[in-house]
C-alpha cells in the first residue's frame, strides 16, 4: 500500500472509531394501537444526541416487521436519525410462512382503504416516539416499497418518500395527484415482480402529476437486492442505493 493509500485509510479508520464511540443507538419494540387493536413497532435513536437529526418511517417487507427492519433503524440512529419500523399487520397477527406472507400482503392489496389507515395512523404516532420529530422521510422495502408509494398517494405530509425495489403498479382509482413531497425510487434493472416498463409508467404518472421525482436503476439487479442472505442480494446495489437513501436523507432532512 502506498503512504497515502495508508494514511487515508488510517483516517477512515479513525474516524468511524470516533463515529462509534459518540453513537449509543437505542432500540427498543414500541406499541401503539389503532382503532383500538394493538400494533408493535420498532423504535431506534441516538441516545447521546441532543436533537435528532429527523425521523424515518420504514414500511416492512410483506413477512412483517423482522429484524430485517430493525436492522435497517439500527444503522439509521447510528446516523443521528430516529428510525421508526412500523407494523403494517398487528401485533398478534404476523405471518409465520410463505402462505401466511402471501394472505397478509394480499389482505391489504385487496383493501386499500385499510392499508392507506393503517400507514397514515403509523405515521401519526411519530408524535409519541422516542425521540420523534416533526421531519418525516418514509422508506420502504418491496411490499414495504409499495406501501411507501400507497402512502405518499394519500397526500401525506411528509419530507420525502423512498421506495425499495417495490411493487409500482397504480392501483385501479388511485393516481399521484395529491402526492406531497418529492421521490425516490430505487430499482433493479432486472426485477422480475416490477419490470422497467412498470418503471416506465410510474415515473411517466409522476411527470404528469407534476411530483417532484428521481429514480436509480440498478443494472443487473433482481427483485430484493438490499435483503441480506436472500438470492437476489446484491452488494453493489445496496451500497448504492444506501447512499442514495443518505444522500436524500440529508437533502430532505438536515
Amino acid at each position: 500500500m502506498k503512504p497515502l493509500q495508508l494514511l487515508v485509510a488510517v483516517f477512515t479508520l479513525s474516524m468511524a472509531v470516533v463515529v462509534s464511540a459518540r453513537a449509543e443507538v437505542t432500540g427498543s419494540h414500541y406499541d401503539y394501537t389503532i382503532n383500538g387493536a394493538a400494533y408493535q413497532g420498532y423504535v431506534a435513536h441516538n441516545s447521546n444526541l441532543d436533537e435528532s437529526r429527523g425521523t424515518v418511517l420504514i414500511i416492512h417487507d410483506w413477512d412483517g416487521l423482522t429484524d430485517y427492519e430493525e436492522r435497517r433503524a439500527d444503522m439509521l440512529a447510528s446516523l443521528g436519525y430516529t428510525a421508526f419500523a412500523i407494523d403494517v399487520y398487528g401485533r398478534d397477527n404476523r405471518p409465520t410462512s410463505m402462505q401466511e406472507n402471501q394472505q397478509r400482503s394480499g389482505e391489504m392489496y385487496a383493501d386499500r382503504a385499510a392499508f392507506q389507515r393503517r400507514l397514515t395512523a403509523a405515521l401519526d404516532a411519530v408524535d409519541d416516539i422516542p425521540g420523534g420529530t416533526d421531519n418525516v422521510v418514509v422508506i420502504g422495502y418491496c411490499f414495504g416499497g409499495a406501501g411507501v408509494l400507497e402512502l405518499a398517494r394519500t397526500g401525506a405530509e411528509t419530507e420525502g418518500f423512498v421506495s425499495f425495489h417495490g411493487g409500482l403498479g397504480l392501483p385501479e382509482g388511485q393516481d399521484y395527484n395529491d402526492v406531497a413531497a418529492p421521490i425516490l425510487i430505487q430499482h433493479g434493472s432486472a426485477d422480475p415482480v416490477s419490470g422497467m416498463s412498470d418503471v416506465a409508467a410510474l415515473l411517466d404518472a409522476l411527470q404528469a402529476a407534476g411530483v417532484e421525482h428521481n429514480a436509480q436503476i440498478h443494472g443487473g439487479a433482481r427483485h430484493s437486492f438490499t435483503v441480506y442472505g436472500s438470492g437476489d442480494y446484491d452488494l453493489d446495489a445496496d451500497r448504492a442505493s444506501w447512499q442514495a437513501l443518505t444522500a436524500f436523507l440529508e437533502e430532505r432532512l438536515d
